[in-house]
């Protein structure tokens, strides 16, 4: 009898310590994003008080991805959903999930980002210089491109999450001031190595970079005209204005066609440098860019 009242009283004890010990099977509240360096930024400020999802996997182009179920299940059970901006597909999505999920916020991260638009400096048969917009409407949708646009990015979810959770302000104060950091010690290392840039014209075959050239005095030379596979005469024209601005990096993404990017290359006698805009390690990244205008083009 002695020994069933102890293991009664043992039994006791340990359903009141599970009793009172918060369930491990508790879910953390969920963010959305819609591309990696979106994650990266929100990851650093929200802290451990959000999980943030990624809805475009790695590899997988923003501008014309389809979305699998359990992507769009990740988006409707969101908090909030913090758009990167002026990606057309992000439309469909908000309509999507708005439908199902009444509840959700969204946020523009790229609120206040003048946008910049993509132009090709394209020497016509006239003689004359023309800048032609072309590949998306109104502009690059790639605000993440620079350390400025970062800036504001970074400013709008910081203020997206006081908005949702203001009981940890504090918190993301001192995250938010923290990845400022990070982003302007990116922005000293990219000025260093671009002050040793030979040449300040570089060649993408998607201009994806515009706000990267803007902000850096940096002329963006993309091999896609108005959104499709050039001309030969196109081809050529590219071709002699590198050759006439010494220009020997050729960004290639792994998103577009990369043959006549290494075309132009070879003929230029210059190299193929592949980025990944979509990267996780948004800092890395920018910086390795910077790097390769210093570096590839003085060899």
């Amino acid at each position: 009898m002695k020994h069933s009242y102890i293991i009664y009283t043992i039994l006791l004890g340990i359903s009141i310590l599970y009793g009172c010990t918060p369930s491990k099977t508790e879910k953390t509240p969920t963010l959305a994003v819609t591309i990696e360096p979106q994650k990266y930024f929100l990851e650093a400020i929200a802290g451990n008080h959000f999980k943030v999802e990624c809805i475009v996997p790695p590899g997988a182009n923003p501008e014309s991805a389809d979305f699998t179920p359990s992507q769009m299940m990740n988006l409707d059970k969101s908090t909030a959903y913090f758009k990167i901006g002026y990606l057309g597909i992000e439309n469909t999505l908000i309509d999507k999930v708005t439908k199902s999920n009444s509840t959700i916020q969204i946020f523009n991260c790229s609120d206040g980002i003048k946008i910049v638009g993509e132009s090709h400096e394209h020497c016509d048969h006239d003689g004359y210089n023309h800048n032609h917009d072309h590949g998306h409407a109104g502009g690059d949708p790639h605000t993440w491109s620079s350390v400025a646009s970062a800036k504001i990015i970074a400013d709008n979810m910081y203020k997206g999450l006081i908005d949702i959770d203001k009981a940890n302000e504090t918190d993301y104060t001192a995250n938010y001031n923290k990845l400022l950091d990070e982003i302007n010690n990116t922005d000293s290392i990219i000025k260093s190595y671009l002050a040793k840039a030979p040449s300040k014209s570089f060649i993408i075959y998607h201009p994806a970079l515009s706000y990267f050239a803007e902000e850096y005095g940096l002329t963006q030379y993309s091999i896609e005209y108005e959104g499709k596979n050039p001309s030969p005469s196109q081809l050529k024209e590219l071709i002699d204005k590198a050759k006439a601005e010494g220009v020997k990096v050729v960004f290639i993404q792994q998103e577009f066609d990369t043959k006549n990017a290494e075309t132009v290359a070879e003929a230029i006698g210059g190299k193929t440098v592949p980025i990944n805009l979509l990267s996780y390690n948004w800092g890395e990244e920018m910086i390795r860019i910077a790097r390769a205008l210093a570096v590839e083009n003085d060899k």
